[in-house]
């Protein structure tokens, strides 16, 4: 995977430098603290260098996958998929920990720039770490190539596209319920720090300097409400197999999605609770109160527990459907993917519209999210594949 790794440092340099690039293709010259505009050229930048890095991550996930299932060998699938879910947590608690810290401009202040102030800054900072760290660890690793002939399964995107006319009995349904279950997830995903921002410490990203030091402020614990979320899911990652196995995943992939869908009319319900004094459309809102800030943060860290899940078990199911039937997880895990970006594509050309209708708060966005995961909870219930306990644990020691 050295080649794919090598993707991730220009993606990230893109984005955090894209005020910068954006000032050299013509954006304005005045200084970031008094200039609140629009800055077109860096935003073509940054949305390009973000979207190259989202598929270079999705590029990096799978053969990720594939490699732990088979250092996992005898221990199966499912063992797999939750030593990479606490690995990805262990990623996240880093990442929300370096984007928390409001100090990499003051420990590298060569990072600001006429274009790029504190926030900006601190962007640069968290990435050229991100970047560095596990380039200096990667560099002098050998690389290593299989000996002798290796079974290889079909690639490329056309492999995928003609893996849905092969698909193992059930998987349909489990693409199904991915679906749903993602466009439960991804308003959350896409808009916490945003709704911690606005809804929670009531500050606007356009409005006065009080207002815009507010919502930074939002932002910033909302970031670490996203690690105390990552925490959990590391702890939860270990418990996933052992639920699997004692309740089936049917079982336990359902119940995640009832606790979202408890979660998100709890996010609805808090932002209700946080405006209720105030009349008119959310960011006119100007004071914060800490007992609602204490809930919001308990709520983040007990959805580590369902994401666990999410990241786990569905790949879980999908590797034992595969293995079933006698191969092709690439495929199917391939296929699955599908199912997760075409969720996250619908939800973000359709949330903002949808949030405006109602003030441009974040609130619709979440109810929406609630109701996704409910009917994804009951359509999991009938049309999931029942694998019975003993079928789970032959799977998984059986191999892949």
């Amino acid at each position: 995977m050295g080649e794919t790794e090598a993707v991730y440092p220009d993606r990230v340099i893109v984005v955090g430098f894209s005020s910068d690039i954006g000032a050299a293709l013509g954006d304005t010259k005045e200084h970031c603290s008094l200039y609140h505009g629009p800055r077109w050229h860096a935003a073509i930048v940054y949305v390009l260098g973000f979207w190259l890095l989202d598929f270079s991550n999705n590029t990096v996930q799978g053969p990720a996958r594939a490699m732990m299932a088979d250092l996992c060998d005898h221990h199966g699938p499912s063992a797999a998929n939750s030593i990479f879910c606490s690995w990805m947590a262990l990623g996240n608690i880093l990442g929300y920990s370096s984007g928390s810290t409001n100090n990499w401009h003051k420990w590298f202040p060569f990072l600001k720039t006429s274009a790029c102030c504190e926030a900006c800054a601190n962007l640069k900072g968290a990435f050229l770490v991100a970047v560095e760290v596990p380039y200096r660890a990667n560099e002098n690793l050998p690389t290593t190539k299989a000996g002798g002939e290796v079974e290889t399964e079909p690639t490329g995107p056309l492999a995928v596209l003609k893996g849905f006319k092969d698909l193992p009995p059930g998987m349909p349904s489990v693409l199904l319920v991915t679906a749903i279950t993602w466009l439960s997830w991804f308003p959350f995903i896409l808009y916490d720090t945003d709704w911690m921002g606005r809804e929670i410490y009531h500050g606007d990203p356009k409005g006065s300097n009080a207002q815009i030091s507010a919502f930074n402020e939002g932002v910033r614990v909302g970031a670490f409400g996203l690690l105390l979320n990552s925490v959990i899911l590391g702890f939860s990652s270990f418990l996933i197999e052992p639920m699997c196995r004692k309740v089936g995943p049917r079982v336990v992939w359902v119940t995640s999605n009832f606790m979202v869908c408890v979660a998100m009319a709890a996010t609805a319900l808090i932002s209700f609770w946080s405006l209720r004094d105030y009349h008119g459309y959310v960011q006119d809102a100007i004071t914060a109160n800490a007992s609602i800030k204490a809930v919001c943060l308990v709520l983040f860290a007990f959805l580590g527990v369902p994401l666990a899940i999410l990241y786990s078990v569905p790949f879980a199911v999908t590797a034992q459907l595969a293995a079933t039937r006698g191969g092709g997880q690439g495929l199917c895990t391939g296929v699955l993917n599908i199912s997760i970006v075409i969720p996250q594509v619908i939800i973000a050309l359709g949330a903002g519209p949808w949030d405006a209708l109602f003030g441009k708060g974040n609130i619709p966005a979440f109810g929406v999210a609630s109701a996704f995961a409910l009917v994804g909870g009951v359509v999991g219930v009938f049309l999931l594949p029942k694998i019975s306990k003993r079928q789970f644990r032959a799977v998984s020691a059986g191999g892949h």
